[in-house]
């Protein structure tokens, strides 16, 4: 059964008035109150409640604090544990997710719940869907600018071992032989009792750990020939091919070996692959297939990250996480620009100026980005000759033509055809040039030839244009990113995350980039205002008045109080005197 609370329509008497003006001035302050207002009736309670019964069953826990806890639970980067006694005992917690009861039913919660929830909301993917509603919802409460952005990306290290190779085989067949026996014990007791030691026993193991750096291809090798010795045995029982850890021996088969036939016997003979030949998206850990490698910052996944900024110091406007997209490691950043940009501005917070580093500017990038309306600013991939001529030191016209070399030479004939230019320069204006070492033309029959195309002038103007004191003014607010991902590192955990797989991945990450979206506002709006105290109440309750009364006028109670307490013993000992 559904249980959902109207968190739109006030209450009538305000069921935190026990905390007194000074702790509810703290509370007002904090992320609880923007969380209450404005967070908790945005979350998208619609997305789950087709997976619980109207009337059967037991009433579920209040849903929109459900979605929120997800939130709260990785913004402030807490175990399960942690977020059940947070949901239970604190007040600020209480006051953020509206739990206005203290009861069990209310303000308790079960790890199981917990679980439920996280894996709903990862089956169904709504982890970017409460990320949009958390942000939406700031930008237009805050009239965030989102006219000028930038983006990056982070590493992150999901919750396995980092194995090399030799322990990447042994993992891979000891979880498949872990399996067999759990699920075919009969196929399993039908292997010899040597391969089953080598993987299964703690004496096999240490063999395996104990290589020397010299003898490790001769420990690869018989790790590739019991991989594929047992692949060929049950490649034909169709029970066994359908089980997740037989894919992964077929996976680790085809990215780290080959098989070759004996020239000799005409048998299959397994080979190891050079390190350099193994794919970056190859298996890196068996309890973890999802996560790849990357050659700088080494294996797990990263996130890619866009977010607003303001240049002008002296106007204060809130800084917002808009987009964020989680991806094994070895994606390239050159593939994530335009994916960001169009999901920003599907929801209204497209930019109109993108600023990135060189990975993200390719040439094909920044005209993508200039069909959606967007520039982006970012240097040119490479470092050209420091003493050669570029094309932008020969004189163009307004048709890219040239009509001089930087010595004011002009050609003696232009070709244009299809994106593609050239000049050809005469023998006698070329040969006895002293700058013909640093020119990029080349020798010809009929003179000397400059090739290009359109490409190649839009990046010779980019790298003309990144030495100007205006680029450089302008692309300085691109370093603010790094900021961005420290927070998300300090405040959330996220380059080392409890969870395995993409799903779970993006699931914390995202939530987490919502987390910090959160606390970002209160800060903005705490620094907006620093007076924030709490608001009078017009309508104050019983509790409030008491309270009010009670600090206004305290001395006088405690007189009153006293003078009445010495009144009624005066009283009694004169009426023991009298009946005495």
């Amino acid at each position: 059964m559904i249980h959902i609370k109207d968190h739109k329509t006030h209450d009538m008497f305000d069921s935190f008035a026990f905390l007194g003006p000074k702790r509810k001035k703290l509370i007002e302050k904090s992320w609880g109150k923007l969380f209450r207002e404005q967070i908790l009736s945005e979350l998208p309670l619609h997305k789950i409640v087709a997976k619980y019964d109207q009337l059967n069953g037991r009433p579920t826990k209040e849903l929109y604090a459900m979605l929120g806890v997800m939130i709260l639970q990785q913004m402030f980067d807490l175990t399960d544990e942690e977020a059940i006694n947070q949901f239970a005992f604190n007040i600020e917690w209480h006051y953020a997710l509206n739990i206005t009861c203290d009861s069990d039913v209310d303000s308790y919660l079960c790890p199981k719940t917990l679980w439920s929830m996280r894996k709903l909301l990862t089956e169904q993917e709504l982890y970017d869907l409460l990320f949009e509603r958390v942000t939406d919802k700031l930008a237009r409460v805050f009239s965030v600018d989102v006219s000028k952005q930038r983006c990056d990306s982070v590493h992150l290290f999901s919750n396995m071992r980092h194995l090399g190779r030799i322990g990447l085989f042994r993992k891979t067949i000891k979880k498949f032989l872990v399996n067999l026996k759990r699920h075919h014990k009969g196929l399993f007791e039908a292997l010899s009792k040597e391969l089953t030691d080598r993987y299964l026993s703690k004496q096999g193991e240490a063999v395996f750990s104990m290589v020397k750096p010299s003898e490790s291809m001769q420990a690869l090798e018989t790790l590739g020939a019991d991989l594929f010795w047992l692949i060929e045995q049950f490649k034909g029982n169709a029970l066994i091919t359908g089980m997740s850890s037989y894919q992964l021996l077929l996976r680790l088969l085809k990215e780290q070996c080959l098989v070759e036939q004996d020239p000799e016997t005409q048998a299959p003979k397994v080979s190891i692959k050079p390190n350099k030949e193994v794919p970056s998206d190859s298996l890196q850990n068996p309890s973890d297939p999802d996560a790849s490698y990357d050659g700088h910052k080494g294996q797990g996944y990263q996130m890619q990250v866009a977010e607003t900024f303001c240049p002008d110091e002296g106007k204060k406007s809130l800084s917002l996480i808009t987009a964020v997209s989680v991806e094994p490691a070895h994606r390239s950043d050159s593939d994530a620009l335009i994916p960001l940009i169009e999901a920003t501005q599907e929801r209204g917070l497209g930019p109109n100026k993108a600023l990135a580093d060189s990975l993200y500017g390719s040439d094909e990038n920044c005209e993508k980005a200039k069909e959606l309306g967007v520039e982006v600013v970012s240097p040119v991939m490479g470092n050209p000759p420091g003493d050669h001529f570029l094309l932008t030191d020969f004189t163009l016209n307004e048709e890219a033509t040239v009509i001089a070399c930087p010595q004011g030479h002009a050609p003696v004939k232009v070709k244009h055809k299809k994106g593609k230019h050239s000049a050809i320069f005469g023998l006698e204006s070329c040969t006895g040039c002293p700058h013909l070492s640093r020119c990029p033309v080349q020798a010809g029959k009929k003179g000397y030839f400059l090739r290009y195309d359109d490409k190649a002038l839009r990046l010779a103007k980019r790298r003309a244009h990144e030495k100007t004191p205006e680029f450089q003014q302008e692309y300085r607010f691109r370093s603010g990113i790094e900021g961005t991902m420290s927070q998300l590192d300090r405040k959330t955990g996220v380059k080392r995350l409890r969870v395995r797989g993409l799903a779970a991945v993006s699931l914390c990450a995202t939530l987490k980039a919502a987390g910090i979206n959160i606390l970002r506002a209160v800060a903005f709006k705490n620094s907006e205002f620093p007076e924030n105290s709490a608001p009078k109440q017009k309508n104050p309750g019983l509790f409030d008045l008491i309270y009010a009364f009670k600090e206004r006028f305290a001395n006088v109670i405690a007189i009153v109080a006293s003078e009445t307490m010495n009144f009624f013993r005066i009283n009694r000992y004169v009426s023991m005197k009298l009946a005495s």
